[in-house]
């Protein structure tokens, strides 16, 4: 058998491999290669992103439109406002129609009801 093959057919087995003597300043090498990428990656979206913010800014500033976060902020705040230190929900979040309205209208109907009895039925019902 050639020599070489007994070499490859024992780090197969588990054997112990050659160690490259310069093998872990290659890894550090490529280790910093690899970070020195990521940044200069990193870097130009960065740039990219701030591009493409100053373009969306020059756009709002045209058309007088707002940042999504300035919108949720101010209706955020809106609502917040009215229920400061209330315990009931605002007044338009009731639907039309019920609430305080259905109990004036009632008082109404029994008032003009009451004004067409006899006097003594009237103290009656007032009572």
């Amino acid at each position: 058998m050639p020599a070489g093959a007994t070499k490859d057919m024992g780090k197969m087995l588990g054997g112990e491999e050659e160690k490259d003597p310069d093998a872990q300043k290659k890894e550090e090498e490529r280790q910093e290669a690899l970070r020195q990428q990521e940044e200069e990656r990193k870097a130009k979206h960065a740039r990219m992103e701030a591009e493409r913010e100053k373009v969306r800014q020059q756009i709002r500033d045209k058309y007088g439109l707002k940042k999504k976060e300035e919108k949720e902020a101010e209706e955020k705040a809106a609502l917040e406002q009215p229920c400061e230190g209330s315990l009931t929900r605002p007044k338009k979040a009731i639907p039309a129609g019920c609430g305080d309205e259905e109990e004036e209208e009632e008082e109404s109907i029994l008032d003009t009801v009451l004004k067409y009895l006899p006097g003594p039925l009237q103290d009656m019902f007032k009572k």
